[in-house]
């Protein structure tokens, strides 16, 4: 992650230089029985901590708004508290205004931090709200799939019936999403960019539901959604909502665009699941079977 920040990082290392620089030519070295050991540690400690908590930001986030306001930030304060920390070595004229500027970086790197810190807060607001999804206000999720790291087809079946059970005489519709022609594209592009996809589709799918639809990886590449609440002719609008979000993904291999597609098969959530599933996926293959014969003709 740190080599997205590399300008940043030269730049930061460029700056404590300069300091270096500034203060070892433009000013007079001090006695040694004048340096003040408290002033140093606080303020070089300060130095160095900054510096830290600059590398452990930028080595955990890519880059953004939100980042460039932390990282300038913390960057100010090391820069400025460094500053502070040479000021002990060497002795500057009261003329030089440089060296006031230097060590005033410090309360506007806190200026920076605080917009970046109120923009962080808005953004986890945003991921807590993703992850919501994922949850569907249950806390039992054990079975994820390790590729798109949604619930599997045994979790699904588990909460159809915790609807059925608990929910009964409230309306509740299943899809079954299939991406079109997945083997292709596992032939054409790998395997690995057939995962790639599966999580593309995965995220652009969840992004576009409500808080309380399940999304799971119901086999291979198809995905079932859960809705409860809704009625079977609402989902298969929202359905097919997906199937054309997902038809304008660009989605981009190594060894070019990848062309994804998906048809849909929608019902109500009332017959036991085996039998739901079965069906849905009767459905999906029967659509299969006639684009064949289309493109065939």
């Amino acid at each position: 992650m740190l080599q997205l920040h590399r300008f940043t990082l030269t730049v930061s290392g460029l700056a404590l230089a300069m300091c270096v620089f500034l203060y070892a030519t433009l000013g007079a070295a001090k006695p040694f029985d004048l340096w003040k050991w408290t002033d140093i540690v606080s303020e070089g400690g300060t130095a160095v901590m900054a510096g830290c908590w600059l590398l452990f930001t930028l080595s955990s986030r890519p880059g953004g708004l939100v980042t460039r306001l932390l990282a300038g930030g913390l960057a100010m304060i090391m820069i400025g508290s460094f500053a502070d920390c040479m000021d002990e070595f060497y002795a500057i004229s009261k003329a030089a205004r440089w060296d006031h500027w230097l060590e005033s970086l410090v309360p506007l790197g806190m200026l920076f931090i605080t917009g970046g810190m109120y923009y962080w807060r808005h953004e986890q607001f945003r991921l807590n709200e993703h992850l919501q999804k994922r949850e569907r206000l249950f806390r039992d999720h054990r079975a994820f799939d390790r590729i798109t790291q949604l619930a599997n087809a045994d979790y699904l079946r588990r909460q159809i019936r915790h609807e059925q059970q608990h929910r009964a005489g409230q309306p509740c519709a299943l899809v079954l999403l299939d991406i079109d022609g997945f083997h292709r594209i596992n032939r054409e592009f790998g395997q690995r960019e057939g995962d790639r996809v599966l999580q593309a589709v995965g995220h652009m799918l969840l992004l576009n539901l409500r808080n309380d639809d399940l999304l799971c990886r119901y086999a291979g590449d198809r995905f079932a959604l859960l809705m409860p609440d809704t009625s079977a002719a609402e989902a298969d609008a929202l359905a097919r909502h997906l199937v054309g979000m997902v038809g304008q993904m660009r989605h981009h291999a190594k060894a070019g665009r990848v062309h994804i597609s998906m048809r849909q098969a929608t019902a109500s959530a009332a017959a036991p699941p085996d039998e739901l599933l079965a069906e849905l996926s009767r459905q999906l293959s029967l659509q299969a079977e006639q684009c064949a014969a289309g493109a065939v003709a």
